[in-house]
Order: structure tokens, then C-alpha cells, then sequence
């Protein structure tokens, strides 16, 4: 077929139409990314008040509601380890106007324990950043009559199996400490676990159990009244915020002990990335803040290193997490 020389007009329309195409690859991104936020923020703490966790969304919350302009509502949606709340996040629309401030619970132990009950995966989410951390502490009851970690160490192993240690429950950050210390220490304890932390205190408070594992801020209270005794903490180092209680890993037999409850703010997969941009901004500000640095010291807790690289962080816990829970033999 012979060629022809296109028409004036058609060579018109068809400048136009390249123009066109080249516009909507250049077009701007969405208003609505453009302009977030619009509207107030809810950020999902998967536990009721009062705990470790509400305690840090409401303090990020506060945080961002300042930077963002924009109210930062807490909805509390407790239940399954905080694994329900994560969910209904995974579950939102990815806009930036849902947000998780989660633990590492739900986070990453919940997957590996009850495989058949979470059904999310890390790659579900989108990781805006770690907010901070806080040890837990191995603790004894003043009927057990031990009154250090060395102590500990040569009672439990003198009498394998006669000692047992509770946490809050199968599962949690709490078993999964006490299950690192007896790989470590080379350990032979009963975890008996209590639905919550008021239980377990209950019977370490009136000697009906021997050990326990709290969080560092739940622990402290019946620490400093006396009514536990305090044998370590779970972290690498001494926690600043308890200088005076040894980190376990001070004695030979727990040098490799080193599991925190850490917190990170979350949002649901495929976050535009000017949304994610400003809220990794607005966190980096908040975790520079000179208050909430000082709020956070009085819970206990210390604060993440701005831009820490959470998806790394995330994988190594994980794995870690996932050590612990085949020498516990932990099955759903």
C-alpha cells in the first residue's frame, strides 16, 4: 500500500494527542497524596489502655497530631495479642489516615506461633519507623529465697524441673525471654503461663511461683516496693533507666542474652510515598524531641535511633524469634 503525506489537520491531531500523553506522564501526583493529611489520623493500639503499647501510641500520637497538623486518634482494639488490631490495619485502605504504633507480639512472634490463626505477613505492611524499646526483667519471689542472677543460676541448676517461671501468656515477648534465658543458662524450668500480667503477679507476690518475667515498667513498681526480687535484665546493657539492676548478660552463662519489646509505627501496604515520606519525617522530629525523649525514659523505655532501618531490624527479630520458638517447642 502506498504511503501517504498525513493531512494538516491530522498532523494536528495527532501533535495533540502525543501532547496529551506526554502530560499524563508528567501529571502530578494524586491531591489527595499531595495534600495529606486532610483529615484527623487514627493510629490502632491492638491491646486495651494502659499498657507498654497505648502508652507509646498515645505519646507518638501527640507527637505527629503536632507535626501534622491534624488530630491523632488512639482506637483501642485489644484481643489475640494485639494481632486483631494489626489485622484491621492491614485490612485499610492505603491512604496514610490508618496507622499501627504495634509491638513486636504482633508484629513478628504472633506468625510463628499460631501460623493457622494470623494470616498477614510482614509484607503486608508498610515499616515507617521504630519508635524505642524496653528490656524485660527476670524476676524472683522473696519465697524462693534467691536473690541475684548467680544465685539463680546455681539453684535451678542444682534442681532441674523443681523451679518454674510464669510470663503473660504462650507465645508472648514475656515466654520467649524466659525460654532465651533457659537456652542460654542451659536451664531446666516450667513456663506456666497466666492470661495477663495481674495473675502472674498475684502468685509471684504470694510465693506461689518461684520466677517471672515482666516488662521492665510493669515489673518496676513491685520491684521498688520490694515485694519481687529484680535478677537481671533482657537486654545487651543495663537499661538507663534502671541502672542499678545488672543486664543478665553481665555473667558468662547469658552473654548472648539480648530480647527487647520493641514498638515501630506501621502503616498498611502500598503507602503513597509522600505520605510515607512525611510521616518517616514527622517520627525522625518526635524521636528528636527533647519531651517525648524524657517520656519515654520515665516508662522505662529507650528511644529508636532516627531512620533506623526497620525492615532490617524486622527480619533479624524474626529470626532470632524464630530460634526461640523451635527450642520451645511452641506449636499452635
Amino acid at each position: 500500500m502506498p504511503c501517504t503525506t498525513p493531512s494538516p489537520r491530522t498532523r494536528r491531531r495527532l501533535a495533540l494527542a502525543c501532547l496529551a500523553a506526554a502530560s499524563a506522564c508528567l501529571a502530578p501526583l494524586p491531591a489527595a497524596a499531595q495534600d495529606w493529611p486532610a483529615k484527623p489520623i487514627t493510629i490502632v493500639v491492638g491491646y486495651p489502655p494502659g499498657g507498654s503499647t497505648d502508652l507509646m501510641g498515645r505519646l507518638v500520637g501527640t507527637e505527629l497530631s503536632n507535626r501534622l497538623g491534624q488530630p491523632v486518634v488512639i482506637e483501642n482494639i485489644g484481643g489475640a495479642g494485639g494481632t486483631i488490631g494489626a489485622q484491621k490495619v492491614v485490612n485499610a485502605a492505603p491512604d496514610g489516615y490508618t496507622l499501627l504504633v504495634g509491638a513486636n507480639n504482633e508484629l513478628a512472634i504472633a506468625k510463628l506461633v499460631t501460623p493457622r490463626t494470623v494470616k498477614y505477613t510482614p509484607a503486608q505492611f508498610t515499616p515507617i519507623g521504630l519508635i524505642g524499646s524496653q528490656p524485660m526483667v527476670l524476676v524472683a519471689s522473696n519465697a524462693s529465697g534467691v536473690k541475684n542472677a548467680a544465685d539463680f543460676v546455681q539453684q535451678v541448676k542444682k534442681n532441674p524441673g523443681k523451679f518454674s517461671y510464669g510470663s503473660s501468656g504462650v507465645g508472648t515477648a514475656l515466654h520467649l525471654a524466659g525460654e532465651m534465658v533457659k537456652e542460654q543458662g542451659g536451664l531446666f524450668m516450667t513456663h506456666i503461663p497466666y492470661r495477663g500480667v495481674a495473675p502472674l503477679t498475684s502468685d509471684l507476690v504470694g510465693g506461689n511461683l518461684e520466677f517471672g518475667v515482666f516488662v521492665l515498667s510493669s515489673g518496676l513498681p513491685h520491684i521498688k516496693t520490694g515485694k519481687v526480687v529484680a535478677l537481671g535484665t533482657t537486654a545487651a546493657k543495663r537499661a538507663p533507666a534502671t541502672p542499678d539492676i545488672p543486664a543478665l548478660a553481665e555473667l558468662p552463662q547469658f552473654k548472648n542474652v539480648n530480647i527487647e519489646s520493641w514498638f515501630a509505627l506501621m502503616g498498611p501496604a502500598k503507602l503513597p510515598q509522600p505520605v510515607l515520606a512525611k510521616l518517616k519525617k514527622a517520627l525522625a522530629e518526635t524521636l528528636q524531641s527533647p519531651d517525648f525523649r524524657q517520656k519515654m525514659a520515665a516508662a522505662g523505655s529507650s528511644v529508636a535511633a532516627p531512620g533506623a532501618d526497620l525492615a532490617r531490624f524486622w527480619d533479624e527479630e524474626i529470626a532470632k524469634y524464630t530460634q526461640i520458638v523451635r527450642f520451645a517447642k511452641i506449636e499452635e
